[in-house]
């Protein structure tokens, strides 16, 4: 087996060659395959192409644009070579860009088209490191002559002159990379400061398919569709380390706004995806059932009960009686499978969540279904997964137990520490955070957590995120988030409590929802600040969180909440680009909202200057309203 990912990736190629499609993009509507044989054919003529560029090894490629063939094409001709590939999220603001393109030392910038293209050339003077920068898609570019700018095509072409004048250098460059070549830089999603460029070697890259497969295998028939930003570790563990491994086809959607519509035509067999993806999907479903005919209403109804029975008896890893299954079998026919079917979910084996805690409510949700969905825990550091849930053994209340060759403790503090063959090398640049973050071969997770009876772990909340009451209550405030997100009518929550009274939370409406739901009622609004603050939705949102407050410890019940006037937004620095909220920043810029949720006020006039990226300020003038949840004290006895 190869040592590398390109090795891997010649060995498909030698074995399947024009047999079997790697990848699929969907393109003017027409799904389009390259063969395992395409595949290594345009890694290689690119992979040329950079050299003939003037790339040296140990240089760097940095990638910014959605998730396509080309963008693989380039990860595995820059790993050919010796490089290390530099992922950008596609949606990065300018600061964002030039901050990875600055700090990896990228030499090369490959853009998948004219908006990523004119986001560098915006910030150009600012990066003067990058020699080239390779187009792929030129519409729109015809009079753009920067001699800056080179299409990928045109590299592919100088790849294909230097392999006929020497058509053996790039089987010289490749055995001339090993297992511990830094295979890739992945930025850390910046939650507490700058991100940080965490070094993934080839093995730390191949052992987590490898060690990942052993407990969950995937087939060479499997199709997994890749969605999620490829600079994202859980996405390179799957449409990377874990394909080329197995040899399963990737596809990739048309454009971001299509993956539902894409996923439901290609019925993926292995699927990962973090909380919100399942969030959204539960939302959907809950809206397009009130919307849905009166006997479709009637037997989702009736039917649900039932699914979550059995849905409790499996992970109980208990048999049902007789009559249930049959009863289980009757609503598969009339709801469940056309249901699944509907969201693209029918051929799902393996399929995964991520990134963050998903909420009990929506994991019994899709359990109910039939949808075997599991929980994984890791992070970037450890090339993806160290924990996994394993068929026959899913808790609620944990995140699985270790896959194969990584060993997981708990420290005197509380902390998870994690080792393996997957732990990566270090960071780029930033000996004292890799010190700190690596002792004796333990990788601090900076999460707090426990190990159950069983062996599983339970991962409570991020160290520095669990909060303490006055009265010495601790208490997660993703455990809440979590739950109050299972609403259909709210998008985000934020919740606060740190050394106050009691726990408060800043909620974000789900605008389709609750825009549907207003005109149901024929409430009139304009815009997402006014529709906000309408007392109807105030009331509305008040019932969900007295409802959610029945289900948390009495001493961790939401007391008051306001209704934030805008949605949190990544490019307002208020989330990471995986959807992470940055407490810190959000409690600080919302910081008079935060005070008035523990004094005596209904309304609060909010002013305040905020900066934004650009460096300009605004003064904004908005009346919110603060609410308390009614029946509170009575929940609380």
């Amino acid at each position: 087996m190869g040592s590398t990912l390109p090795h891997l990736l010649v060995e498909r190629a030698e074995k399947l060659g024009s047999e079997k499609a790697a990848l699929r993009e969907k393109e003017f509507g027409i799904w389009q395959s390259f063969t395992w044989a395409d595949y290594l054919q345009n890694v290689k003529d690119f992979a040329l192409g950079l050299l003939s560029l003037g790339i040296e090894p140990t240089e760097k490629v940095a990638i910014l644009g959605d998730n396509r063939p080309e963008w693989l094409f380039t990860e595995l001709a820059t790993q050919s070579i010796g490089c290390a590939a530099v992922g950008i999220f596609p949606d990065s603001h300018l600061d964002q860009v030039k901050y990875i393109l600055d700090h990896s030392d990228a030499a090369i910038l490959v853009v998948e088209d004219q908006e990523q293209t004119d986001k560098f050339l915006e910030i150009r003077e600012r990066c003067p490191k990058i020699r080239h920068v390779i187009v792929d898609d030129l519409k729109g570019m015809r009079h753009y002559n920067d001699p800056i700018l080179i299409s990928f095509s045109s590299v592919q072409q100088l790849g294909k002159e230097l392999g006929a004048a020497k058509p053996d250098l790039f089987n010289e460059k490749l055995s001339s990379i090993g297992e511990e070549t830094v295979a890739l830089i992945a930025y850390t999603s910046g939650t507490t400061g700058v991100p940080k460029g965490a070094m993934l070697t080839h093995r730390n890259m191949i052992k987590m398919a490898e060690n990942f497969d052993q407990i969950d295998p995937a087939f060479p028939s499997d199709n997994q569709v890749s969605f999620l930003p490829l600079p994202w570790v859980g996405e390179q563990m799957t449409a990377v380390s874990w394909h080329l491994l197995k040899g399963f086809t990737v596809n990739f959607p048309e454009k971001p706004e299509t993956v539902a519509e894409n996923i439901r035509e290609i019925g993926p067999n292995i699927l990962f995806a973090p909380p919100r993806f399942w969030e959204k999907m539960c939302s959907e479903t809950q809206v397009r059932i009130q919307d849905a005919a009166w006997i479709k209403r009637f037997f989702y109804k009736a039917c649900m009960p039932v699914g979550y029975r059995m849905a409790e008896l499996k992970l109980a890893n208990r048999k049902p009686n007789i009559f249930l299954a049959l009863l289980d079998k009757l609503c598969y026919l009339l709801v469940f499978r056309s249901l699944k079917n509907y969201l693209g979910l029918g051929s799902l084996r393996n399929v995964y969540t991520g990134g963050a805690a998903l909420g009990p409510e929506i994991f019994n949700l899709f359990q109910a279904l039939g949808v075997n969905i599991k929980q994984i825990y890791g992070q970037t550091e450890t090339s993806g997964i160290a924990v996994s849930h394993r068929n026959g053994e899913i808790k609620l209340s944990t995140v699985g137990k270790p896959i194969p060759g990584m060993e997981v403790r708990i420290s005197d503090s509380g902390e998870i520490l994690t080792k393996g063959p997957t732990v990566f090398a270090g960071y780029y640049k930033n000996e004292e955070a890799t010190s700190k973050a690596l002792v004796d071969g333990w990788l601090k997770t900076g999460d707090q957590g426990m190990i159950d009876e069983d062996g599983h772990l339970v991962m409570i909340d991020r160290m520095k995120d669990v909060m303490t009451l006055t009265d010495g209550t601790k208490f997660s405030p993703q455990l809440i988030e979590n739950k109050l997100k299972f609403s259909m009518y709210i998008s985000e929550a934020v919740v606060v409590g740190q050394n106050r009274p009691y726990v408060a939370a800043m909620i974000n409406m789900d605008m389709g929802n609750v825009g549907k739901w207003s005109e149901n009622k024929k409430i009139t609004y304009t815009t997402y600040t006014d529709l906000s603050q309408k007392p109807e939705v105030y009331e509305l949102i008040a019932g969900e969180i007295a409802e959610i407050n029945k289900s948390l410890p009495r001493l961790a019940q939401i007391r008051k909440f306001v209704m934030l006037h805008k949605e949190l937004d990544a490019d307002d620095d208020e989330m990471t680009r995986t959807r992470k909220i940055r407490r810190s920043f959000v409690e600080q810029r919302y910081s008079q909202l935060v005070t008035g949720l523990y004094e005596v006020h209904d309304t609060l006039d909010l002013a305040s200057e905020i900066k934004y990226r650009d460096g300009k300020e605004f003064r904004m003038q908005t009346t919110v309203r603060i609410k308390e949840v009614p029946n509170f004290t009575d929940q609380r006895g």
